[in-house]
């Protein structure tokens, strides 16, 4: 049975249930398809890593020979098809949190969407030839893998993935993992629950997007509200932002509406306060926060993700893929510029990871 993954790769099952990775150099041209040949696992693989902190134009390289990562018991190794970048990524790069990182050199990226090629021996929800996607760390600051999604190959815990919904492509799915489990812990902390306004500071960004529509589409809310600049507000209304918020216009904080929350992804913690009905909670992802603002940094968990799947796959939920994107894998370090230009709408996706 030949399973596939894109239109380079496939996965060649065989009635005794043995399976061999297939890769084609090209796809076909004027309807020949290519001859196949079957390879296993290689030990090596292609993978973007840094030996030394420092900006990602200045210590991000190629590395056509990087050894497989081990996979433990727990985990699955995952043929890559497609990873997105997050802050986190170029902040690691740059050494802060070198007290609590992984040792170098090391491989960039915590999303990952890609096929499983392999199972540890007490893995049960996963098996060879799946679709996953998923962040791969289980905390985002503590010892993050050594080998991330900007690799051919990766490695991570069953309990941290989730199955691909069955209408999204590889790059969509990998836009997804950390900035969709963020936007939802950070509206759990607060209690959000139908009825509820929120104004979201940062709507057109990773988290912001998905905060919009977890409010309005998943939880109820009564009310969303949520800044951009000028040329962003019609994402924002798209997203189903009743308000949207020119921050280079108006200052948000001097509205006379009041919400029952205030989502903070970039860093307005101190003003948030000011829009806040009594009663109100604050939550944020940008230390270090002031108190009373709920400051959390994300503990990966796939159910999250297998939760709400199904509203990916009915069309309520969707990714948002900033306009740049997807970059091929040769192109990381430019991937990496944009994202470091903080302009990025959405998210910015690595695709396809040969």
């Amino acid at each position: 049975m030949l399973l596939y993954i894109d239109k380079t790769h496939f996965l060649l099952r065989s009635a005794s249930h043995s399976t061999s990775f297939l890769s084609f150099p090209s796809f076909f041209h004027g309807g020949s398809f290519p001859t196949m040949a079957a390879i296993s696992i290689p030990s090596h693989m292609k993978a973007w890593t840094y030996s030394e902190y420092g900006k990602s134009s200045e210590v991000l390289k190629f590395n056509h020979s990087v050894p497989l990562p081990p996979v433990s018991d727990d985990q699955v190794l995952i043929k890559v098809a497609a990873a997105s970048l997050n802050p986190i990524d170029y902040k690691r790069m740059e050494g802060y949190f070198k007290n609590s990182d992984s040792p170098l050199p090391t491989s960039p990226g915590y999303d990952v969407a890609g096929v499983v090629v392999k199972v540890g021996s007490e893995v049960k929800k996963f098996k060879v030839g799946d679709e996953v996607y998923g962040d791969i760390n289980v905390k985002a600051l503590e010892y993050p893998k050594v080998i991330g999604s900007l690799a051919e190959y990766t490695a991570a815990e069953e309990r941290l993935l989730a199955h691909k919904p069955q209408n999204l492509s590889f790059a969509e799915a990998a836009s997804l993992p950390l900035t969709l489990e963020t936007a939802y812990e950070g509206l759990e902390r607060t209690g959000f629950s139908a009825g509820k306004s929120i104004l979201v500071l940062g709507g057109a960004g990773g988290v912001g997007t998905h905060v919009i529509q977890l409010a309005k589409h998943v939880y109820g809310a009564s009310k969303v509200a949520a800044t951009a600049s000028t040329r962003k507000l019609e994402l924002l209304r798209n997203l189903g932002a009743d308000l949207p918020i020119d921050y280079t216009k108006e200052n948000f904080e001097d509205l006379p509406e009041k919400f029952d929350v205030v989502y903070d992804t970039v860093g307005q913690t101190e003003q948030a306060f000011k829009a806040l009905k009594d009663g109100g909670k604050v939550v944020t992802i940008v230390p270090p926060g002031f108190p009373p603002a709920i400051l959390f940094i994300l503990s990966t968990d796939g159910c999250i993700l297998e939760k709400l799947n199904p509203y990916f796959e009915s069309g309520k939920l969707k990714p948002i893929l900033d306009p740049k994107s997807p970059f091929p894998f040769s192109q990381a370090v430019e991937a990496f510029s944009h994202l470091e230009t903080n302009r990025a709408t959405g998210k910015i996706v690595v695709y396809p990871i040969p």
